[in-house]
């Protein structure tokens, strides 16, 4: 793992042929730990950021914008590579889907292998994720919640059998005028899966009751509405794009770290 302040490529082995890849930006506030005699290094928050289809880990580092968060704020910021640039999201998306990709395995290795090296915090680690990415950051929290303390999902839907092992904090982001994952549901799955996508309020709604919190009211920013805090902390929070596409907001990531920063596991 490198302590060099600045983004490194590395390669993770997931137990199959090959390798799997991804991106890590350390923020010089870890080198600024590591040079101070006789104090060990503190982990830091970490945030997976999973690109959409037909994207990769270089153009969701630069739609992002989150080194420059990184850098300020002082956590790792880490961007993995799909398969073919897709993420196997349970329902969607082709060709990770049908090539039946284990991306959770994936995922679940490189937090382990971040955390496990003292580096990254194990209490906080964070998901995002867009478009397919973001269908990718549900099945995350679905099948591996001991792992996670919040996720946030920009245009994505959850359209896959879901029975987190314990409350996640979710923030979802969507536009009003979305025609590949519309807000109000419909669409296709998948190229071979003419189910329609789920409405946004359906996710709302699922997390809201797997978290035990309650309906949701003004609050969280303009254009959010948040449960407010339940038990452990744990909260849903919808950010509404009126008129917004198929797009990350110009500020999605901010807005999303300041929601991550405020929630950890217990």
């Amino acid at each position: 793992m490198p302590t060099a302040a600045g983004t490194h490529r590395m390669k993770i082995d997931v137990g199959t042929p090959g390798h799997r890849e991804y991106l890590v930006h350390v923020p010089p506030a870890l080198v600024r730990q590591r040079f101070r005699s006789g104090r060990p290094v503190r982990p830091l928050p970490l945030v997976v950021a999973l690109h959409g289809g037909a994207d990769n880990m270089f153009g969701f580092e630069k739609k992002t914008g989150f080194d420059g968060l990184a850098d300020r704020h002082g956590f790792l910021a880490v961007y993995p590579d799909g398969f073919a640039f897709t993420w196997n999201a349970g329902d969607c998306c082709a060709p990770a889907r049908p090539a039946h990709i284990d991306d959770v395995g994936f995922l679940n290795r490189l937090v382990d292998h971040l955390t496990g090296t003292g580096l990254a915090d194990p209490k906080r680690v964070h998901v995002a994720g867009f478009s397919n990415g973001a269908g990718m950051a549900y099945r995350f929290a679905c099948e591996s919640a001991g792992r996670v303390a919040a996720i946030g999902v920009v245009a994505g839907a959850l359209a896959m059998t879901c029975r987190p092992a314990r409350p996640v904090s979710v923030m979802i982001w969507h536009g009003t005028a979305d025609h590949n994952v519309p807000y109000n549901g419909g669409g296709h799955r998948d190229f071979d899966d003419a189910r329609p996508y789920p409405p946004v309020g359906r996710a709302v709604d699922f997390w809201r009751r797997a978290d035990g919190v309650s309906p949701l009211r003004a609050g969280g920013g303009q254009g959010c509405r948040a449960s407010g805090r339940g038990d452990g902390g744990v909260e849903v929070v919808l950010c509404t794009v009126t008129g917004g596409g198929h797009a990350w907001p110009p500020d999605a990531s901010r807005r999303l770290w300041d929601f991550f920063a405020t929630h950890s596991r217990t």
